[in-house]
């Protein structure tokens, strides 16, 4: 059985951990937010497609979902 005590720290680095991990990905979705022109689209796509990796994987599923955001707001 699993002390209350070491159950509570668990809970507190696991809960401390997935705030980190949000605050990172809310940064870089602000950051990716700046590359608003096509030209910066088709600049950092490029630089995307030359890495195979998780964080290429993730950075293009929040690029995809800026996109849809922006078409969805102006309607285009």
């Amino acid at each position: 059985m699993t002390h209350p005590t070491t159950a509570i720290r668990t809970l507190r680095d696991s809960l401390s951990s997935r705030r980190a991990a949000r605050m990172s990905r809310q940064s870089l979705e602000r950051q990716l937010a700046s590359y608003t022109t096509p030209s910066d689209r088709l600049d950092l796509d490029a630089m995307l497609d030359r890495h195979d990796s998780e964080d290429a994987a993730e950075i293009k599923a929040i690029l995809h979902s800026q996109s849809m955001e922006r078409i969805i707001r102006t309607g285009s």
